[in-house]
């Protein structure tokens, strides 16, 4: 077990205000550090760059734009005053690229058959789901290829979720009652350390991040990082921020959990193949043991407790599991292709000491 010391209390602070990548991320940067945001003309502005947008999902400017309001209502970011996370103008914005953004995830997300709205049948579908994706598998290739540049970089790409790992699937809490408000809450309670600051989940990858040479602040490497990366984040925040969406969150992190134990196992052997330590790699080997626990609960008592007690949901909760798998397996794609021509996954290459001009 690794010793722990007050440097494994994780502390989020507001993150650093990105560069822009486009006429509206620069326009809502100014907003956002001007403080006098004007409706019409943000509005306008996401309008027409959802407009120029071949490709939603994976275009730099409206991901990094939606990534940056969601991110008011977690930590902040650096400099921007709190009172804008209701701003009605930044909302009118949002408003239109979470249109975009859900319909692009929409139309490249095929709905699985619908089971009976039982728990142990919706359990079943998506264990079948799940066993069934045939996406890129980033771990094996980590586990028998990766050197530490590939280590370095896989964490870059990690770290714009993990290192606030559980927040946006926690926003469903309050929206859900009895046995899947319960399951949920046991999830969570582990993800967030049981009560001990130090094995927060998010703490715990911080340690890994900082073996490998890395910076721990959050947001320090979202201008490394392509737009499906953002996108893969945004998608559980939409899902997490919208009540209506509250079966899609579910199904989201029942598919997460089920997806993540082997997975796990396999980045904690591609990290000790490396020369890391059992330190660097108690993250990983965390989650082969929780994940494996969490895959039940989550299937049979979260989204089947779910789906038994509001059948109308069903085909959310289908469709919040198939959008995790098609989403996180197009960030794995991309990674990947990189990787196999040689070439860096990032936008720009990581430095040699970790930290980025």
């Amino acid at each position: 077990m690794a010793v722990l010391d007050d440097a494994d209390v994780l502390t989020q602070t507001p993150m650093p205000v990105p560069e822009a990548r486009g006429p509206l991320s620069a326009a809502v940067i100014d907003a956002l550090t001007a403080g006098t945001p004007g409706a019409d003309a943000l509005r306008d502005a996401a309008t027409a760059a959802v407009d120029r947008a071949e490709d939603v999902l994976t275009d730099d400017d409206l991901q990094l734009t939606l990534f940056l309001l969601y991110e008011l209502h977690y930590g902040g970011i650096h400099g921007v005053d709190d009172d804008l996370e209701w701003d009605p103008a930044l909302l009118a914005a949002r408003a239109v690229l979470e249109t975009a953004h859900e319909a692009a995830v929409r139309a490249v997300v095929p709905l699985p058959e619908r089971p009976e709205p039982t728990a142990e049948a919706v359990s079943a579908a998506l264990f079948a789901l799940t066993a069934a994706d045939s996406g890129p598998s980033l771990s094996r290739w980590v586990a028998r290829k990766a050197d530490r540049e590939h280590i370095r970089e896989f964490l870059v790409q990690k770290s714009i979720y993990t290192l606030k790992e559980a927040d946006p699937h926690s926003w469903a809490i309050p929206r859900l009652s009895g046995r899947a408000k319960s399951a949920l809450v046991e999830i969570q309670s582990d993800e967030y350390g049981g009560g001990r600051p130090k094995r927060i989940h998010s703490a715990i990858f911080a340690r890994t991040v900082r073996a490998a040479g890395l910076d721990d602040s959050y947001g320090r490497y979202v201008d490394l990082v392509p737009a499906i990366t953002l996108s893969a984040l945004n998608t559980m925040s939409l899902f997490g921020l919208h009540r209506r969406l509250r079966g899609a969150v579910v199904g989201h992190l029942a598919a997460f959990e089920m997806t993540s134990s082997v997975p796990s196992r396999l980045y904690g052997d591609g990290f000790r193949r490396n020369g890391f330590d059992e330190d660097a790699t108690w993250y990983f080997d965390e989650h082969v043991e929780a994940d494996a626990v969490h895959e039940q609960i989550a299937g049979r008592d979260l989204a089947g407790g779910l789906v038994a007690a509001d059948p109308a949901l069903l085909d959310d909760v289908l469709f919040g599991a198939a959008a995790c798998l098609v989403v996180e397996g197009m960030v794995g794609a991309h990674v990947l292709a990189a990787w196999d021509t040689g070439t860096s996954s990032l936008r720009r290459p990581l430095p040699a000491d970790g930290v980025p001009a």
